[in-house]
């Protein structure tokens, strides 16, 4: 049984997802919230499966506030962010902020219903045109030779990068990682080779773009 709290700042909305999922006999809606503060402390609560999570909430923590702080305390908890923005910005920002996946509200029913299988199953969830604007930009940036270096950094490289960005010194990150200065040394040296970066302000930048400090560009 998946166990469902539903986030979003229109009653009828919520009342309207809790009557569609009651009809499914593997899911269960175990709580409400009207905006983003209240879902947290409801998540923290009752330990969902899954949160379905309104994308635009204006009163309260909208859903990209909620999603990133609720991931930081409950980082098991799969988000499902519920939009009617068909917008890759939004889709960008809210797989940063720790969504599993994005639906739109006027996706059909039985596609909401994969959706939240899907999440709660740990996997990752996009609607069908999100997915394809994905695929064309990252097809595009293999033809210009853009593509994203990040995943060419060991686990250690980007913890030694995070740590860089947020201004400690190469004594200081060997301290926190209990490894020696000249090793720190290798691995800067390293991650900044592959970055094609040469200064501690561009490295800052790139840690913020990949929302290593907590927050995003």
């Amino acid at each position: 049984m998946i166990k469902i709290l539903l986030v979003d700042d229109h009653a009828v909305v919520r009342m309207g997802l809790s009557m569609l999922l009651s009809t499914h006999p593997g899911m269960h809606v175990i709580g409400e919230a009207s905006e983003g503060n209240e879902g947290i402390r409801k998540a923290l609560e009752m330990k969902p499966d899954v949160v379905v999570m309104d994308l635009s909430m204006p009163h309260g923590k909208d859903g990209l506030s909620a999603t990133s702080e609720l991931k930081k305390q409950m980082p098991e908890v799969n988000i499902l962010i519920l939009t009617m923005h068909d917008d890759e910005e939004y889709l960008f920002r809210a797989i940063q902020a720790g969504a599993a996946g994005c639906i739109l509200k006027s996706a059909p029913h039985d596609e909401l219903l994969s959706a939240i299988q899907t999440v709660s199953q740990g996997d990752a969830y996009l609607h069908p045109s999100a997915t394809k604007r994905l695929m064309e930009e990252y097809l595009g940036g293999l033809k210009q030779g853009n593509t994203d270096t990040f995943n060419l950094l060991s686990d250690r490289e980007k913890e030694v990068l995070t740590l860089v960005a947020k201004g400690f010194s190469n004594k200081e990150i060997a301290e926190q990682l209990v490894i020696s200065v000249k090793t720190v040394e290798t691995h800067k040296g390293n991650l900044m080779e592959k970055l094609q970066m040469k200064t501690r302000p561009e490295l800052v930048a790139y840690a913020v773009k990949k929302g290593l400090l907590g927050y995003g560009l």
